[in-house]
C-alpha cells in the first residue's frame, strides 16, 4: 500500500508541474472562448470531490458562463507556488503554505475556509518503537513535510510536550517520501494526514503516539490577487459552488468514498474509514479564523521560520456571502 501511494504522489507532482507549466504558456483565466477559472487540487478534499463531480463546472456554465480548468499538486507548496507566478486563479492548501507564501511577497489572498477538526491525522511511530509520549522523541528522526500544515502542527505537538522543533532532528519529506521513509524504518515519528496516516495503520501496524488526532486547525481556499480584484463575481460563483459541494459531502459520505476511490485508485475500505473523519464544509473568511491564522504566523515567526512578521489580515478577503 505504502508503495502505491508513493508511486500516486509521484506521477501527481510530474503532472501538475507539467500543467502549471503548460498552463502558464496559455495565458489567464480569461482567454479561451470565455472566462476561465485555472483551480490547483490536491488528492482530497472538497476541490477534489468538485472535479470529481462535475457540479461546479455545471453551476458555472449558467449565464453568465464560465469554464474550469484543473491542476493537481501533490502538496500544498508547490500549488502555491504555482499561484504565485499566475498559473493558477485558485487552490486549497493547509494553513502553513499561505504563510510562508505571504512571507515570500506572492500575491495571493485568503477567500474562504475550511475548519478542521484535526482527527483526520496524527503523530505516528513505528509499531516496534518504545516511545509511550511525544516527550520520548527528543533527539529522534521526526519527519514533517516543512511549509506544510504538518509543520505547524509538529511545532504544536512538539510544544504541548514541553519540546521544541531545535530538540528533534528535523527529517523533512513529501508525504509519499514520508511514507516509504516510515515504512523502511528511516524515521522514529511522522505527522501526517490521511490517507496516510490510516493507510500506516492499517498495512504497516503504526501507532497513534500522545493524543489522537492532530491539532484543530483550517485548510484556505487561497486566490491570485488579481482574480480576487478583476473577477469577483466568478470567485464568489466559484465559492458559492465550493460550499454546495461540501454541504453534499458532509451528507453523503459513503458515496464520498466512492468518488475518491475512483479519482485515487486507493482501496475504497481505506476511503471509507478516512472519510468519516473528513471535514468539508467552506465557509467566509471570519475574523476569528484571521485571527486563528495570525496566531500560526506568529508562532512560525518566533521560531523563525518566516524572516519577517505576517499580517494576514493583509491578505484576508471578507467580501464572499455564501449564496
Amino acid at each position: 500500500m505504502t508503495t502505491s501511494l508513493f508511486a500516486l504522489s509521484r506521477r501527481s507532482l510530474l503532472v501538475s508541474t507539467f500543467a502549471a507549466g503548460l498552463v502558464s504558456a496559455c495565458g489567464g483565466a480569461g482567454g479561451g472562448d470565455g472566462p476561465r477559472v485555472r483551480i490547483g487540487y490536491q488528492k482530497n478534499g472538497v476541490l477534489l470531490l468538485a472535479k470529481r463531480s462535475g457540479r461546479l463546472e455545471e453551476a458555472l456554465s449558467a449565464a453568465p458562463a464560465a469554464s474550469v480548468s484543473w491542476l493537481e499538486f501533490s502538496a500544498g507548496p508547490p500549488l502555491l507556488e504555482a499561484m504565485g507566478v499566475g498559473s493558477l486563479d485558485l487552490g486549497s492548501t493547509g494553513d502553513a503554505p499561505p504563510i510562508f507564501a505571504q512571507a515570500g511577497g506572492a500575491p495571493l489572498m485568503y477567500v474562504g475556509a475550511v475548519p478542521l477538526s484535526g482527527a483526520a491525522g496524527g503523530v505516528l511511530v513505528p509499531a516496534t518503537s518504545t516511545a509511550q509520549s511525544v516527550a520520548d522523541l527528543r533527539g529522534k528522526r521526526f519527519c514533517f513535510t516543512r511549509a506544510s500544515s504538518a509543520h505547524n502542527s509538529a511545532a504544536i505537538i512538539l510544544e504541548q510536550a514541553g519540546l521544541t522543533l531545535d530538540d528533534v532532528e528535523q527529517v523533512h519529506l513529501a508525504p509519499a517520501d514520508g511514507a516509504a521513509a516510515f515504512a523502511q524504518g528511516g524515521i522514529d515519528a511522522w505527522v501526517i494526514w490521511d490517507p496516510y496516516f490510516t493507510s500506516a495503520i492499517k498495512n504497516q501496524g503504526a501507532r497513534v503516539l500522545g493524543a489522537s488526532g492532530l491539532p484543530p486547525s483550517a485548510a484556505y481556499i487561497l486566490a491570485h490577487r488579481d482574480f480576487v480584484e478583476q473577477s469577483p463575481e466568478l470567485l464568489h460563483r466559484t465559492l458559492d459552488g465550493l460550499a454546495a459541494e461540501g454541504r453534499w459531502a458532509s451528507a453523503n459520505r459513503a458515496e464520498v468514498a466512492a468518488l475518491m476511490a475512483q479519482e485515487t485508485g486507493l482501496p475504497l475500505d481505506l476511503l471509507n474509514d478516512t472519510v468519516q473523519r473528513d471535514d468539508f464544509q467552506v465557509e467566509p473568511m471570519s475574523a476569528e479564523r484571521i485571527a486563528a491564522q495570525q496566531t500560526t504566523a506568529d508562532r512560525f515567526l518566533r521560531l523563525g521560520l518566516v524572516p519577517a512578521a505576517v499580517n494576514v489580515a493583509d491578505a484576508a478577503y471578507t467580501g464572499w456571502t455564501p449564496a
